[in-house]
């Protein structure tokens, strides 16, 4: 069993930035492919960002060259740092690790006023 817990959501205003954490525990297994997913109020969660274990990334096509995902492996901990905020961008952040099973956290609430 691997547990996530998400931090660092929160309020900011349009063209903002904040920093969201993602820290695992439990039976990590490597590799493994770790991510941000975020939903929005009555839209279907989405893909946002995602690492692997040897550091390649993809992003959202919403989010690229705003947002930057790196990781940790020594702290099994996953990083989105996300700049020039919309109020498009507010939605709950989840992040997932998969390895020999998908894992979520349960997210954290992330409000971008304009």
């Amino acid at each position: 069993q691997v547990q996530l817990v998400e931090s660092g959501g929160g309020l900011v205003q349009a063209g903002g930035s904040l920093r969201l954490s993602c820290a695992a525990s439990g039976n990590i297994f490597r590799p493994n492919v770790m991510g941000w997913y975020r939903q929005a109020p009555g839209k279907q969660r989405e893909f946002v960002a995602g690492i692997s274990s040897e550091g390649r990334t993809n992003y959202a096509d919403s989010v690229t060259g705003r947002f930057t995902i790196s990781r940790d492996n020594a702290k099994n901990t996953v990083y989105l740092q996300m700049n020039s905020l919309k109020p498009d961008d507010t939605a709950v952040y989840y992040c997932n690790v998969l390895g020999v099973a998908l894992f979520w956290g349960q997210g954290t609430q992330v409000t971008v006023s304009s």
